[in-house]
């Protein structure tokens, strides 16, 4: 198929999907004043900024997005598999799918939503795309830069928030082993996660948006994860920009640790663990830590551990070191488990326990 034919393509597909959006994704309730006051409590709410990506910070968003409309995603911009890796080789354009996933998330009827961006052509020169990232890629075509395609879909669907890439520059994961072996790309990371001494970003004097910086500074606290350590969170945290935002600023940090290890990318890591990374990326111990404390029955740990995956719990040893780090730690149960077709039954954050477990959180930070 020729380019000229791939561009006829998306433009008939963003213009459907344009058309399906706008008549059929919106709120439909014949009780307009409580809708208003829904609306005016959520206006009201708490300003936070949610920085990670992957499926992890979706969860996440569609979660907070029932207590508060005044929600910043800052999303990593360093995705090289499936058909972002595509998109990002083919085309020269950023990443889209996290960026689709965390939009989709905090619009208003995320569930339908979801299910028209996921949609993934089977057969030709679109096979493996999804609808999502094809019309990111149509919008940025259209506007001619990744961020305003983004503002663009922030403001198309009405979501509660906005959405943010961390940065519009073309990014590349670098990382090196206890062992000098030099790592390059989201993928090879995440094979030697675990055998990681240094990570960094190149260029290295990469800029985040300046939308980002902005959002720190109106923030009245960051969450950091949940999501891969060393593909999704630790990313954002490699711009020097970014990090010295965070480092400087009194606004309180929370880390949202994940419930389970990563296979090769984070196996044998414990929290404390997860928390050094993150502590050593920004430049400063975030202000609390959340783990998991639901117990994770024995079925799923076995089938996870035939991965090489096992629960991130704390203990005594940890607890202790954490604290010494000037870290508070949380402990709550914010786990469910899903059915899966392909993996059977797979842990996942529960989006409104962890939501709740949060703004319980921010209510005593406050004071109120």
């Amino acid at each position: 198929m020729s380019e000229g034919m791939g561009l006829f393509i998306l433009g008939i597909v963003t213009t459907l999907t344009i058309l399906f959006l706008f008549g059929r994704i919106k709120i439909r309730s014949g009780r307009p004043v409580i809708e208003r006051a829904i609306n005016r409590r959520l206006s009201e709410g708490p300003y936070i900024v949610a920085v990670g990506g992957g499926t992890g910070l979706s969860t996440l968003l569609r979660g907070i997005k029932s207590f508060t409309r005044n929600i910043t995603a800052v999303v990593a911009v360093t995705d090289e598999g499936g058909s972002s890796g595509r998109l990002r080789n083919e085309w020269g354009m950023l990443p889209p799918g996290d960026v689709r996933n965390c939009i989709a998330a905090l619009a208003e009827n995320d569930s339908e939503l979801k299910r028209i961006l996921d949609f993934r052509f089977d057969r030709g020169e679109l096979a493996g795309h999804s609808l999502g990232n094809l019309l990111l890629l149509a919008v940025t075509e259209m506007s001619g830069d990744f961020s305003k395609a983004v503002e663009k879909m922030n403001h198309l669907l009405s979501i509660r928030g906005r959405v943010l890439p961390v940065t519009t520059e073309g990014i590349t994961l670098m990382g090196k082993t206890r062992d000098g072996l030099k790592v390059k790309g989201e993928l090879d990371i995440s094979e030697h996660g675990h055998e990681l001494n240094e990570i960094w970003l190149e260029p290295m004097n990469a800029k985040p948006l300046p939308e980002v910086l902005s959002a720190v500074n109106d923030a009245d606290v960051v969450l950091l994860g949940p999501g891969s350590l060393f593909t999704s969170v630790i990313p954002n945290l490699l711009l020097p920009d970014f990090a010295d935002k965070l480092r400087d600023s009194d606004v309180p940090k929370i880390y949202i640790c994940n419930l389970m290890t990563q296979p090769d990318e984070t196996q044998g890591m414990n929290v404390a663990q997860h928390l050094d990374w993150v502590s050593a990326a920004i430049g400063r111990v975030p202000d609390f830590v959340i783990a998991n404390s639901d117990p994770v029955p024995d079925d799923i740990i076995e089938n996870y551990r035939k991965k090489g995956a096992e629960p991130l719990y704390l203990d005594d040893m940890q607890r202790d070191t954490i604290k010494n780090m000037g870290c508070n730690c949380i402990e709550a149960p914010i786990m469910s488990v899903f059915e899966n077709e392909k993996e059977g039954r797979v842990l996942r954050h529960d989006s409104q326990k962890l939501a709740s477990v949060i703004f319980r959180l921010i209510r005593r930070i406050k004071g109120d």
